[in-house]
C-alpha cells in the first residue's frame, strides 16, 4: 500500500524570459568574437567565442528543458518531464568538459607557433562579451541557486564572462608589452578553470540520474526514525532517490509488531510522512506494509 505527499513548488516565471535574453545575447557575441578572432588572430579570442557558442547551446537545452519539464504527467509519462531539467544540467557539464579539452589542445600547439595578434580588436571586443555575459549572469543568478538546469546555464556565463575578462588582460599586455605567449597561456587558463567548474556539476546530475541517494540523507537515520514510531517493528528494503530539484522520493517495507486496521495504518503513514518531510526533506513517501510476511526484515537495502 503506498501513498504520496504532495509538495508543489512553483517556476519562477522569469526563467524562460531571461534565458531567452541571455540566447540573444550570446548569439551577439559569439558571432562578433568569430569575426573578429579571425581578424585580429587571437587563439583566447577564438576560444573565448567556442565557449559562448557552448554557452548559446547550453542555453538552449536549458530553455527547453525548463519549457519540458512544466509539461504535465500523461499515462504513459507518469513522471512528465520532470528530468528534463536535470538532463539539461548533465548535457551542459558534458559540454563544458569537451571545449576545455579541445581548448587545451590548441593552447599547446599556438605555444609552439606564437602569432602576432590584433590586440585593439581583442580588446574591445572581450569588453562586449564582458557586458553581455555580465548582464546574463545577473538575469538568472538568482534561479541558479535552487536549481541544477539553471546552475549549469549559469557556470557557463559566469566562466565565459571570466574567460572575457582574461582575454581583455591578454589584449592589454599584448597591446603595451608585445606579450603574445599570453595569448595561449590564457586559452589554457580558461580550459582548466571549465573542467573544475563543470566536473562537480556533472557528477552531481549523474547522481540523480543514477538514483543514487542524496549525500545530505543518512538512510540508517531515517530508518531509526522510522522505526521508533509506535507498532512499526521493522523498516527494511528502503530506496530513496531525487526525482528532479524538488522532490525526494522514499519506498520502503514497513513490519508491523500486530495486525493493524486500515484507519490505523493511515494515521501511522501520516506521521511518517510528517516525520521524514521536516527531519529529511523527504517529500514523495510510498510505504508497503507488512505483518508476518516471510521475507528478510534485516536487509536495509535491497534491490
Amino acid at each position: 500500500m503506498g501513498h504520496h505527499a504532495h509538495h508543489h513548488h512553483p517556476d519562477s516565471d522569469n526563467k524562460g524570459r531571461n534565458l531567452g535574453i541571455s540566447i540573444l545575447l550570446n548569439i551577439l557575441i559569439t558571432v562578433s568574437q568569430v569575426i573578429g578572432g579571425f581578424i585580429s588572430g587571437s587563439l583566447s579570442l577564438l576560444s573565448d567565442a567556442l565557449h559562448n557558442f557552448s554557452d548559446v547551446l547550453s542555453l538552449i537545452i536549458s530553455y527547453g528543458a525548463n519549457k519540458m519539464a512544466k509539461k504535465k504527467a500523461s499515462s504513459n509519462k507518469t513522471f512528465g518531464y520532470k528530468r528534463a531539467e536535470i538532463i539539461a544540467a548533465f548535457v551542459n557539464a558534458a559540454t563544458l568538459m569537451v571545449v576545455a579539452i579541445f581548448l587545451i589542445k590548441e593552447a599547446i600547439e599556438r605555444f609552439f607557433d606564437p602569432q602576432e595578434i590584433t590586440s585593439s580588436l581583442v580588446i574591445w571586443l572581450s569588453l562586449f562579451a564582458i557586458l553581455g555575459n555580465g548582464l546574463s549572469v545577473l538575469l538568472i543568478k538568482k534561479d541558479a541557486e535552487n536549481n541544477m538546469n539553471m546552475r549549469s546555464a549559469y557556470l557557463h556565463l559566469l566562466t565565459d564572462m571570466m574567460a572575457s575578462v582574461a582575454v581583455l588582460i591578454g589584449g592589454l599586455l599584448m597591446k603595451f608589452y608585445q606579450f603574445y605567449w599570453i595569448d595561449p597561456l590564457l586559452t589554457l587558463l580558461i580550459a582548466l578553470y571549465l573542467i573544475y567548474m563543470g566536473y562537480d556539476l556533472l557528477k552531481e546530475s549523474t547522481k540523480v540520474l543514477m538514483l543514487f541517494t542524496p549525500k545530505s540523507i543518512a538512510v540508517q537515520e531515517i530508518v531509526d526514525s522510522i522505526g521508533q514510531i509506535q507498532h512499526i517493528k521493522n523498516v527494511h528494503h528502503v530506496h530513496i532517490w531525487q526525482l528532479n530539484e524538488d522532490e525526494i522520493h522514499l519506498e520502503a517495507h514497513v513490519d508491523f509488531n500486530r495486525d493493524i486496521k486500515l484507519s490505523e495504518f493511515d494515521i501511522i503513514l501520516n506521521t511518517i510522512e510528517e516525520q521524514v518531510l521536516h527531519k529529511f526533506g523527504i517529500n514523495h513517501v510510498n510505504i508497503q506494509p507488512e505483518f508476518g510476511k516471510c521475507d528478510s526484515k534485516n536487509v536495509i537495502v535491497q534491490d
